[in-house]
């Protein structure tokens, strides 16, 4: 897909502590992200938010006993009253019931149409936080405070928000914009390693849909950011974030080239569907997903077998899948199917059309089959 703005130029070496990329959309809807270390404890981060008389901050079992109450006594400072929610861990509890428990803490705290909700946590926590904040009273503000590698490179940034539905993983949500992304890259030194590989897929999906310097950048980089350097994870976090900025102010709502940033999510989606959400980590499946997907671009043409190599190679050495798991033909193709890509019935995927462009294709069921037995079988 042809994009009408240039993307940023890679520039790897960082002069500043503090950095910003924004979001530019229009009617009001524009918002910073923020990238950097100890942001969460300085006030002037939470500074221009809108002013409330309660604060709402939603985390998790795992996150919040890390982060929350220096969190909270920051954000204490600003507003009158600020509340603690948390909730279970797991993509498995990405469902509207937990989402109901934001809105039972809302309602029994007199929350009015002012009040800030601040999604602390991983992925899960960001999409169900920001889909109630969209419902809740038709519309209240959010911040996205994200924890984990995967979510300040990917799910935090762009204004998706869901939760997951026992056919189809996020078929329930809205497209709802923060008010602010607050990277605090200090959170990633606490993340287990499996997590941290996770987050590393959807860094490195940027490379083959848009920037191939910056995918030579991290095959020249991996192991350090495997060691979680913070000067190489400012970098990888900052082009990401940058690439994402830049796609989605030129399509919010995914109407055309922001569809590339689902590179690898078909598949992956499949997996994590079929496994039962949490078996797989969403970046796990991803990366596994984005091996498939160079498979299916090679086997239409459109690359040529030393990419794949390349890709695979690379996702190999971030401590990723990629043999995919045999779930049958059938049920790939049956959660393939409910994708939100498809059209009229049709599966169709995000394709490599050459190193650094993307674009989304239909494909021959006989090809898609092909390419899974190949992929189950490596």
């Amino acid at each position: 897909m042809t994009a009408h703005l240039p993307l940023p130029v890679f520039s790897p070496t960082l002069d500043k502590t503090l950095q910003r990329v924004d979001i530019d959309l229009p009617q009001e809807r524009s918002y910073p992200i923020w990238i950097g270390q100890d942001l969460w404890s300085n006030p002037n981060t939470w500074a221009s938010l809108p002013k409330a008389r309660l604060a709402l901050v939603v985390s998790n079992t795992v996150v919040a006993p890390l982060y929350a109450q220096a969190l909270i006594a920051t954000l204490k400072r600003q507003y009158e009253r600020v509340e603690l929610l948390v909730l279970p861990d797991g993509e498995h509890f990405k469902t509207w019931e937990t989402m109901n428990l934001i809105f039972d803490r809302l309602l029994a705290c007199g929350a009015d149409r002012k009040t800030v909700l601040f999604a602390l946590g991983g992925g899960v926590v960001g999409d169900i936080t920001g889909f109630a904040a969209a419902c809740f009273m038709r519309g209240v503000p959010f911040v996205q405070v994200p924890t984990t590698l995967l979510a300040q490179v990917d799910s935090s940034v762009g204004g998706k928000t869901a939760v997951n539905h026992p056919l189809g993983k996020n078929m329930v949500g809205a497209f709802y914009q923060p008010e602010q992304v607050v990277c605090d890259l200090g959170a990633l030194q606490t993340l287990p390693a499996r997590e941290l590989s996770a987050g590393l897929a959807e860094i490195i999906k940027y490379g083959p849909i848009a920037d191939m310097a910056f995918l030579s950048w991290l095959e020249d980089h991996l192991d350090l950011l495997l060691q979680k350097d913070p000067q190489a994870l400012a970098v990888a976090v900052k082009r990401s974030c940058e690439i994402k900025a830049w796609v989605v102010s030129q399509d919010e709502k995914e109407g055309g080239i922001r569809a590339i940033l689902n590179f690898g999510h078909t598949f992956g989606h499949a997996i994590e569907s079929g496994l039962g959400f949490g078996e797989w980590l969403h970046g796990e499946a991803v990366g596994c997903g984005m091996v498939m997907a160079c498979e299916l671009s090679c086997a239409l043409g459109l690359v040529d077998r030393s990419f794949v190599e390349r890709l695979r190679t690379l996702i190999a050495r971030a401590g990723l899948p990629t043999r995919a798991p045999d779930l049958g033909l059938e049920a790939y193709l049956e959660h393939m199917s409910h994708d939100k890509k498809a059209l009229a019935g049709e599966i169709q995927f995000v394709v490599i059309d050459a190193p650094g462009q993307a674009s989304v294709r239909r494909a021959p069921k006989e090809m898609v089959s092909k390419v899974i037995a190949h992929c189950v079988a490596l």
